[in-house]
């Protein structure tokens, strides 16, 4: 059952993440046997640690990025190493756009004029990995982040080269819970009653894999999708979109 029918005019290249990190496992570990394929023959990713999870500094967060990727024998630089972080974009071998806060990510593309060039550059098919934050990025706006708004972007637009949005960590409720507050099935939903766009709900340890025109959930979990006035779907792992 293909629910969006997704077709786009570029081919692209990227791996759109709900997490780095799932529990039991080191930064970005359960990921590196794709990481290999996505950034094979890549000699340096660039990183975009904007999103700053925990406040950490750019460089604490780029030193977690190398870390992360040692296994695969690749340089990382961050762009905050570049004078010109438009250029950096530009003349990427591959990017990387890690976690964090949402907002603080796309406030900063935005004030940095970066948000345009970096779509382009991975519409053109340069490899992409987005984790959580890096991740939101990818879908028509940020508007399903679970983030506190600790800073004010300009809007909410991020780079759209997924036609819906995503929430990422998703948690299906708990029938056995207390808590009283909303759950993320009703979030969701709420955003939806003011805004005509799909959510998909990646849980952690899920990502969707982008690749020649065709756009795949990959782990081995089971994701959500949210249609407006519509029941949600569950996908399980391999759907084709």
């Amino acid at each position: 059952m293909h629910l969006h029918n997704f077709t786009t005019k570029y081919i692209m290249n990227c791996i759109i993440a709900s997490t780095s990190t799932v529990h039991g496992s080191k930064y970005l570990e359960y990921l590196i046997p794709e990481l290999k394929t996505l950034y094979i023959g890549i000699d340096e990713v660039l990183f975009i640690p904007f999103a700053r999870p925990s406040g950490i500094t750019y460089e604490e967060y780029t030193e977690l990025a190398t870390e992360g990727l040692s296994d695969l024998g690749i340089h990382v630089k961050g762009i905050h190493e570049f004078d010109n972080s438009i250029q950096a974009i530009k003349q990427a071998e591959a990017f990387f756009v890690g976690g964090g806060n949402t907002f603080l990510l796309v406030k900063t593309l935005q004030d940095l004029n970066l948000m345009d060039v970096l779509k382009e550059r991975v519409a053109e098919g340069t490899p992409y990995l987005g984790t959580s934050a890096g991740s939101n990025i990818c879908g028509l706006s940020m508007q399903t982040t679970n983030d506190m708004p600790i800073v004010l972007p300009t809007n909410f637009d991020t780079m759209g080269i997924i036609p819906f949005n995503i929430n990422a960590h998703y948690l299906e409720p708990d029938p056995n819970s207390t808590h009283k507050g909303e759950t993320r099935r009703t979030r969701i939903k709420e955003f939806q009653k003011f805004n005509d766009v799909n959510v998909l709900g990646l849980k952690e340890g899920s990502w969707l894999e982008l690749k020649d025109d065709g756009l795949q959930l990959k782990g081995s979990l089971n994701a959500v999708w949210f249609q407006p006035d519509e029941e949600p779907i569950i996908l399980k792992p391999n759907h084709v979109f």
